[in-house]
C-alpha cells in the first residue's frame, strides 16, 4: 500500500479507523484493484475521474468502497461490449450500455447529450443495459460546465420498499437538475431513497449501524443492522412525496429504455434532457439571474446561531477545493479489501 498518514494533525477529520491519502494515491490504489477485476486502463480512469471526485467533494461512500461494490456485482462477469447508439436521430439517441458499468455508459452517454446540444441547442439521450452509475452531479456538471441547463434522472432494479410494501420494488432513483451561472454550476442532485445503496454497503462491510426508519430486513420489518438492510431494502424519503416521485423517474426510465436489456420495467435506465437556455433567453441574461437568485437565497435574515445559508452543491464544491491540498480520507477496511482485490 502507498505511503499514508493516520491521525498526524495535518486534517481535523481523519477520525480513528481512517487515513488520509493523496490524489495520486488514490488513483493508483483503485487504478490497480480496476484492473485486477478486469476494466481497460480507458475505463479505469473513466472510473476513477468519478470515484476521485466524489471523495474530494466529501462523498466517501460513493468514492473508493464503490470498487469494491462493482466487484461484487454479478452483473461483472457477464460479457461486455462497446457502448452504442442502437438509434439517433438529430437531437436524440440511444445508447445500449453492453452491460458496462454505469460510471463508462453514464460518462459516454453525457458526452453524446453534449454534443447534440452543441449541435441543437437541444437534446435527449438515454441509455439502458448499465448499473451503478454513481453520483449523477459528476455527470450533470460536465454538461452545465458546457454552458446548457440538464435534468438527469436513473432509475434501477428494487432496492426501495414502497409504501406499505415488504419488499423492494424500485430503485434509489436519483435526480439531478444543473444550471449554468455567473457564478460557476447550480446544481440539484437528490435520491429518491431515505439512504443511498451505496452507503448501506458501505455500513455493512465496516460493521456501522444505519439510522433509525430507513431501512428494513427481509421480511419487511424496521433495522438498523446494515447485513440485513442488504437482505431488504430501504425505504423511500419524505414518505409519499418521495415514493411519488420514485414512481415517476421509474416510468422516466423506461425512456432510457429499462425494460429493453432484460424485459424487466424494473431495471436500470438512464436519461438526461438538456438544452440551450439561449432557446428562450439570452444565455448570459440567464446565467446571471440564477446567480442573482442564489445570492439573495444567501441575504436571507437567519435564525440565531446560524452563520450562513447554504446553496445546494455549494458545501462540496468548497470541500473539493480544500482537499485538492490536503488529501481524502478512507476507511482502513476499505483500503484492506481493494488491496486483497
Amino acid at each position: 500500500m502507498p505511503p499514508s498518514h493516520q491521525n498526524d494533525g495535518f486534517l481535523d477529520d481523519t477520525p480513528p479507523g481512517t487515513m488520509r491519502i493523496s490524489i495520486d494515491e488514490a488513483a493508483s490504489i483503485g487504478e490497480r484493484a480496476l484492473r485486477q477485476i478486469g476494466f481497460s486502463q480507458e475505463d479505469s480512469g473513466i472510473i476513477l475521474g468519478q470515484l476521485i471526485d466524489n471523495a474530494l467533494c466529501g462523498y466517501p461512500f460513493t468514492s473508493l468502497p464503490r470498487i469494491l461494490a462493482i466487484a461484487q456485482n454479478p452483473k461483472l462477469k457477464n460479457p461486455r461490449k462497446p457502448v452504442r447508439i442502437v438509434h439517433e436521430t438529430p437531437v436524440s439517441a440511444m445508447l445500449d450500455g453492453g452491460n458496462n458499468v454505469g460510471y463508462v455508459t453514464v460518462y459516454k452517454t453525457a458526452e453524446v447529450a453534449i454534443e447534440k446540444a452543441k449541435a441543437n441547442q437541444f437534446s435527449i439521450v438515454g441509455a439502458h443495459d448499465s448499473y451503478y452509475s454513481g453520483r449523477n452531479a459528476y455527470y450533470v456538471e460536465k454538461i452545465v460546465n458546457a454552458g446548457f441547463v440538464t435534468i438527469h434522472v436513473a432509475c434501477g432494479q428494487p432496492l426501495v420498499v414502497p409504501i406499505g410494501g415488504a419488499r423492494p420494488a424500485l430503485g434509489t432513483n436519483p435526480f439531478c437538475i444543473g444550471f449554468p451561472t455567473s457564478n460557476g454550476p447550480f446544481i440539484v442532485d437528490s435520491g429518491t431513497a431515505a439512504l443511498q445503496w451505496g452507503e448501506v454497503m458501505l455500513h455493512a462491510h465496516i460493521d456501522k449501524p444505519l439510522p433509525e426508519n430507513v431501512a428494513v430486513d427481509k421480511i419487511g420489518e424496521p433495522t438498523t443492522n446494515a447485513k440485513e438492510a442488504l437482505l431488504g431494502g430501504v425505504l423511500p424519503f419524505g414518505g409519499h412525496k418521495g415514493y411519488g416521485l420514485a414512481v415517476a423517474i421509474q416510468a422516466m426510465g423506461l425512456l432510457g429504455g429499462a425494460q429493453l436489456a432484460r424485459g424487466s420495467v424494473q431495471d436500470y435506465g438512464f436519461l438526461f434532457i438538456t438544452f440551450d437556455p439561449g432557446l428562450l433567453m439570452p444565455a448570459e441574461t440567464f446565467a446571471d439571474q440564477v446567480a442573482e437568485l442564489m445570492d439573495a437565497i444567501k441575504a436571507t435574515p437567519r435564525k440565531p446561531g446560524v452563520d450562513e445559508i447554504r446553496i445546494p452543491s455549494e458545501r462540496a464544491y468548497r470541500e473539493r477545493d480544500r482537499r485538492r491540498q490536503e488529501g481524502i480520507v478512507v476507511e482502513k477496511k476499505v483500503l484492506e479489501a481493494l488491496a486483497m482485490l
